[in-house]
Formats: C-alpha cells, structure tokens, sequence
C-alpha cells in the first residue's frame, strides 16, 4: 500500500491550507475522509467476497476427496468380502456339489447369498450356540 510518513502529511496539510484556505479545508478533509472510508469499505467487501469463493471451492475439493476415499473404502470392503466367502463357497461346493451356489452377495441381503445357499444345501441349521452373559461385577 501507499507510505505516507508524517513529513509527506505535513507537506499535503500545508498545500491543501494554502489552495483550498482555512475556511474550505475542514469540509475537504471530512469529504476525503469519507471518500477514503467508502473505499476502503468496497475493497474489504471485495477481498471478503474472494475468501469466501475460495473457502467454496476448498470445501467443494475437500468433499470431491472424500466421496473420492469413501468409494475406495468401499471398493476395497466388497473386495475383501468377496474374499472372505470364497471359502465358504468353495466349502459349500465340496459337501454338496450337486446344488448350485451363488458367487456374489444379493443387493438387499445382509448375508451372503452363497452361506444361505450352503444353509439350505445341508438342511436345517443346528441348535444355536448358549448365549453367554457377560461377567457380573461384584461391588
């Protein structure tokens, strides 16, 4: 910005006194004043203005990059899942190679289709394990 040192606005005061006079120079100093307010005002409403696009734009990024891992996190989940049953389908296989087995997971099912499948294959399932209470704490 522009240095204005105390010399320099001794030397505007004392030529403004002498063009303008002493009766006209308070009401040129009030307009300067305000003509230098109106402008600094527009140009922090301008530099507000840019920092606020650019904070849009950073959000905008930082949630492209999110959505970007998220997919990613789930790509890697339906692959290690995918993974994770193909033992079981090959097992599915072994017992009972005579039923068809299903190599990926329904869209609304939460279990896999080929442990459904086996579960069939086999039969009824059997007794379910004995729930077990967690440990009581004694006061």
């Amino acid at each position: 910005m522009i240095e204005i040192s105390l010399g320099k606005m001794v030397l505007l005061a004392l030529i403004a006194l002498i063009v303008l006079g002493p009766e006209k120079l308070p009401g040129a100093a009030r307009t300067a004043g305000a003509l230098l307010r109106r402008l600094r005002s527009g140009w922090d409403n301008v530099r507000a203005e840019v920092e606020r696009e650019l904070e849009i734009e950073e959000i905008k990024r930082a949630a492209r990059a999110a959505a970007a891992r998220a997919e990613a996190a789930q790509a890697d989940f339906k692959s290690g899942l995918q993974q994770a049953q193909q033992p079981f389908v090959e097992a599915a296989a072994m017992i009972n190679p005579a039923a068809p087995v299903m190599t990926r997971l329904d869209a609304g099912s939460a279990e896999p289709a080929e442990a459904v499948q086996a579960e069939l294959a086999l039969g009824e399932p059997g007794p379910l394990p004995p729930a077990q209470e967690p440990p009581h704490e004694h006061a």
